[in-house]
């Protein structure tokens, strides 16, 4: 990470904090971790951030959390990014856009919604759209 910094500050490093897909059932019963999600997924960003990564991979519900502890500058990238009304699928934590924008997600990954929609180019402008306005 060092030498990226001193060579290329431009490339952004973060790490993943748990799958938006992954339950606290999971994270307790497969994981064998005995925190909460919450619990679990700051530890994770705080030693992410004391390891000198710009940010992390989790939960738009996590993010307000996140950038409580690591501040607003530390990237929250959140999958599980749904608009109102569309399925859910395997995705266990998730939001809409304008929601994780308000809980301080700092950039979206949005799959599905686009990818099987009947209109992907549509539905990306909506999804766009919704997360702009908020901005």
């Amino acid at each position: 990470i060092e030498g990226l910094h001193k060579h290329n500050p431009q490339i952004k490093i973060i790490a993943v904090t748990q799958l938006t897909s992954t339950t606290e059932e999971q994270l307790h019963d497969e994981q064998n971790i005995q925190t909460s999600m919450e619990e679990a997924v700051l530890n994770y960003a705080v030693l992410a951030q004391k390891a000198g990564l710009h940010g992390v991979v989790c939960s738009p519900l996590e993010a307000k959390i996140i950038q409580e502890q690591c501040g607003k500058s530390f990237l929250k990238v959140t999958p599980g990014i749904r608009p109102k009304n569309s399925a859910t699928h395997d995705q266990k934590r998730i939001t809409t856009p304008e929601d994780a924008q308000k809980l301080g997600s700092t950039h979206i990954v949005v799959g599905r919604p686009i990818t099987q929609s009947d209109n992907p180019v549509e539905s990306y402008h909506q999804i766009k759209e919704s997360w702009l306005r908020n901005g």
